[in-house]
């Protein structure tokens, strides 16, 4: 019997999923080199609270001190056949929009593939700038250091960035998406495929982490965000909902402790709404979970010390 995919568009035909590539890939330039100058009010963020790629690029919205120069609207976590919809108690403050896909049409009338967040809108020109996350943490991370913050913090720092770049690709094909390949798969194959993989890359970075505080040694860089975004939803959400359920992080000694490590970072654990995140992906996916039913667990308190800072104080 032929099972129906969350995203058909995206699926072939052994049942993989393989991800549509981003529509929008403009850039904000600070030296004036683009028709979006890096301006503070300019510049508008859709979010998804659910959304690890829309995480990714609220972390680095909050760790660069950008909240002022740059606003930002969440949608509701309810996503149908229509796509991502503004919340009726909080409508989209710029336009008065229902649905983010009048971002897309006012942009590119006509657009026909998926609506995705996050997505960068510049109100002065009333166009989408960008829905790669990729891109939108780039941009943040150097293009706004003038209205910045914390214009010093450095996420990729140029003697690191092909290491970083290598390690991010590893990351995003076997884990970040991986998890999706798994959960969207409707052939026993790809899905255990894609399943195994995540696990593979979860012991290798338990090891990576048993000699280095973070992923590239003493204080968080891009990677770490990147990580994070999916070990926060792995036990919650792609452990069961995703079938993804060989070990939880809690089980990784390593792996758990620097999860609490990243999260207990200043302004980090206000970017974590699990209310969001687990209505999210229960109520939306009906073909996976028919029911709609949000399971009640798993407890984690993920404020419980981690004793990282203290063992990797010396290296």
């Amino acid at each position: 019997m032929a099972v129906k995919a969350q995203f058909p568009n995206e699926q072939t035909d052994d049942g993989s999923f393989e991800r549509q590539d981003d529509a929008f890939r403009d850039w904000v330039r600070a030296d004036g080199a683009s028709r979006h100058a890096a301006e503070a009010g300019r510049y508008h963020l859709y979010v998804s609270l659910a959304c690890p790629w829309a995480h990714r690029t609220i972390i680095v919205r909050t760790l660069k001190g950008l909240q002022n120069a740059i606003g930002m609207t969440v949608v509701d976590p309810i996503r149908d056949e229509r796509g991502w919809r503004f919340e009726r108690e909080v409508p989209d403050p710029l336009n008065g929009w229902a649905f983010l896909s009048e971002a897309y049409f006012a942009t590119e009338p006509g657009y026909d593939a998926r609506v995705t967040v996050p997505v960068l809108w510049d109100k002065q020109l009333r166009r989408i700038v960008s829905n790669s996350d990729d891109d939108i943490m780039r941009m943040f991370e150097s293009e706004f250091d003038a209205v910045a913050g914390n214009p010093r913090l450095d996420l990729y720092p140029r003697e690191l960035r092909a290491e970083i770049d290598e390690l991010n690709d590893r990351l995003y094909e076997t884990f970040n998406n991986g998890v999706y390949r798994a959960g969207f798969a409707t052939e026993q194959t790809p899905y255990e495929r894609a399943a195994v993989r995540v696990f593979e890359t979860l012991d290798a970075m338990e090891v990576r982490l048993e000699n280095r505080r973070y992923l590239f040694g003493p204080r968080p860089l891009e990677s770490d965000w990147r990580f994070f975004v999916t070990l926060v939803r792995f036990d919650p959400v792609y452990y069961g909902h995703f079938k993804c359920n060989l070990r939880r992080i809690v089980d990784y000694p390593n792996l758990s402790g620097y999860l609490r490590d990243l999260y207990q970072i200043e302004g980090i654990a206000a970017t974590v709404d699990f209310d969001h995140i687990k209505r999210h992906y229960y109520a939306t996916h009906d073909d996976i979970n028919p029911t709609r039913i949000v399971p009640i667990g798993p407890i984690m308190d993920l404020t419980a010390p981690h004793g990282r800072e203290r063992r990797f104080r010396s290296r």
